[in-house]
């Protein structure tokens, strides 16, 4: 090979170094800043929570969840951003290895939840029925249940029957709302005017015979209809959330491949500098204080 040539090649791998290194930095940077803020939002959360004294399941808990997300995004985040500034073949590693873990885990809970979607619809159930136990108790789970309510037109987890769960609508319970559900599983009227009691005594009734006051369908089943018929934002979901973790497991790879190819050239060079040193040193050592001297 021409020593142009040669030349070329050096500058090319040097490029592309420089290039997938400040890609990674730019990459793990920006995915520290976000759980760290994820981080900070799920923290105020979480404090305003326990002002109300919530929910105690974790599960129903957004504040929970984002905290957990957030420390999870930060640490493995910010182990990216050590490992390209030092070019740290461990921490790349393990930087590398955790993103394809978490990738995988989160493709494998989704087909075992597809192929076991009648225990998956019955998990979600339980869990809002618990949430439902304690709807006026927590107001995160409060707020997010009316808005999927009124969003999807449903009514309970299961159905509208799972208002039972909650000792106030029970129909066994005193008061104005026993054996109803609140103004969110009503079907919405014409007029502004909201009727926070249109759902008086339902919970005992058929189907048929309040399909025209509330909601009568579950909203597991309303939220997963709703997702097949827009089949092309939950395969937008799917991309958002999968994507940027393929992306940077292929960066890591490809830039720990750059960095041991350059520590390979470079314990190369090491060794060429080594050999001519032996070499060049027997011609000298008898030379002397005299080794100047022309023969």
């Amino acid at each position: 090979m021409a020593a142009g040539d040669a030349e070329q090649v050096r500058y090319c791998g040097r490029f592309s170094y420089l290039c997938l290194k400040l890609t990674l930095i730019t990459y793990s940077t920006t995915f520290w800043v976000i759980g760290a803020l994820v981080l900070a939002v799920g923290i105020y959360a979480e404090v305003e929570r326990q002002k109300y004294k919530t929910l105690e399941s974790a599960f129903l808990a957004p504040a929970i969840i984002l905290i957990l997300l957030g420390i999870i995004m930060f640490l493995v985040s910010f182990v990216g951003v050590l490992a390209s500034l030092r070019d740290n073949l461990c921490l790349l590693q393990a930087f590398m290895y955790i993103l394809g873990i978490c990738l995988l885990i989160e493709l494998t809970g989704g087909v075992v939840a597809l192929i076991f979607r009648n225990q998956t619809i019955k998990f979600l159930n339980d869990n809002i029925r618990r949430g439902i136990a304690n709807y006026y108790d927590d107001l995160d789970f409060k707020n997010i249940m009316d808005s999927v309510q009124k969003r999807f037109k449903c009514c309970g987890g299961e159905d509208y029957r799972d208002w039972s769960q909650n000792v106030y609508h029970n129909c066994a319970a005193p008061g104005p709302l026993a054996c109803g559900v609140p103004y969110t599983c009503c079907v919405t009227n014409k007029t502004d005017l909201v009727n926070t009691m249109c759902g008086y005594k339902t919970i005992d009734k058929e189907r048929l015979s309040v399909q025209n006051i509330i909601y009568v369908r579950g909203c597991t089943n309303a939220v997963l209809i709703w997702f097949l018929d827009n089949y092309s934002i939950m395969a937008g979901v799917l991309l958002g959330i999968l994507l940027p973790q393929f992306l940077g497991v292929l960066l890591s790879l490809l830039y720990i491949t750059r960095v041991e190819d350059i520590i390979t050239e470079h314990k190369l060079s090491e060794r060429l500098f080594e050999d001519v040193g032996q070499r060049s040193a027997p011609e000298f050592a008898g030379a002397g204080c005299c080794m100047c001297y022309p023969e």
